[in-house]
């Protein structure tokens, strides 16, 4: 099966993709109307835009640092997941979105790294908790959140997982706890995302340990953005090994090109008997 990721309503129309997502919510804060016609995608704890309007939402580490696009290695702004005003905003989108279609993505779930939050609002809704431990409180907040969210989706969930399979990472550095999410979700995407894809050895690496860790479906997603076209169906044969489904992100061109060109390949040197002798 394969699908491809767009800003685009058109481009999830294409005959080439069996599926395609939408993104009705990313992590710059646009938004746009949901559609029909494709799976709507949310955005739900990245949003540059709600941070710039509210600094306060951001997580903070124990030193007050906010988990925001200052911080090194953060590429977007996040908003800490228990605040509730913020989630009621999330649960009217994704309303919006299940009456244009049932299924539903929900993209960057859990928290930003291990040492977030320490606000105010986390530190009291930890104390007031049943939970000793932080990693098992942010876990609850996380699975929470989640089966809020799955209450109001009829149709399929799929959930955007960090690209990290090795054994507690997801649990330490998100609060995902795969095990009780598996309860939740249908399916799983990973965005195994590369700017060339000119070696994939890391890639089978990644792909294998999430086949090992996950009884649910996973996809895998492939950043298809100038990439050369060789290279993303090498890419694409490594990936369709491990995943149920292969998406392509955000140039769905280049990823038609290259399922057609795949198509052609396998189609080359195919004979159907021998020819006739037969003048």
């Amino acid at each position: 099966m394969y699908g491809v990721v767009t800003r685009n309503a058109e481009e999830v129309r294409w005959p080439e993709f069996d599926r395609g997502f939408y993104e009705v919510k990313d992590v710059t804060g646009r938004s746009a109307d949901p559609i029909e016609d494709g799976v709507n995608m949310v955005s739900c704890f990245g949003d540059n835009a709600a941070a710039d309007a509210d600094p306060s939402l951001v997580p903070v580490d124990d030193m007050g640092r906010p988990a925001d696009r200052e911080r090194e290695y953060f590429d977007w702004a996040y908003i800490c997941p228990c605040r509730e005003d913020y989630r009621e905003g999330l649960f009217e989108i994704i309303d919006d979105c299940v009456e244009a279609n049932p299924d539903i993505r929900l993209d960057d779930i859990g928290f930003p790294r291990a040492e977030y939050c320490r606000c105010g609002v986390c530190e009291q809704r930890f104390a007031e908790s049943e939970y000793d431990d932080r990693y098992e409180w942010r876990a609850s907040v996380i699975t929470e959140f989640v089966a809020e969210a799955v209450d109001r989706i009829p149709g399929d969930v799929y959930m955007t997982l960090y690209p990290d399979p090795y054994p507690g990472h997801l649990y330490e550095r998100a609060g995902i706890d795969l095990e009780a999410l598996e309860e939740y979700v249908d399916e799983f995407v990973v965005p195994l995302y590369d700017t060339a894809y000119e070696t994939t050895y890391w890639l089978e690496t990644i792909a294998k340990g999430f086949e090992s860790a996950l009884e649910t479906p996973f996809n895998i997603e492939l950043y298809a953005v100038n990439v050369d076209v060789d290279n993303l169906i090498h890419a694409l044969e490594v990936a369709e090994a491990y995943g149920d489904g292969v998406f392509f992100g955000y140039e769905a061109s280049n990823a038609r090109a290259a399922l057609r060109r795949r198509r052609a390949d396998e189609r080359e040197g195919v004979t159907h008997g021998e020819p006739s002798s037969e003048s």
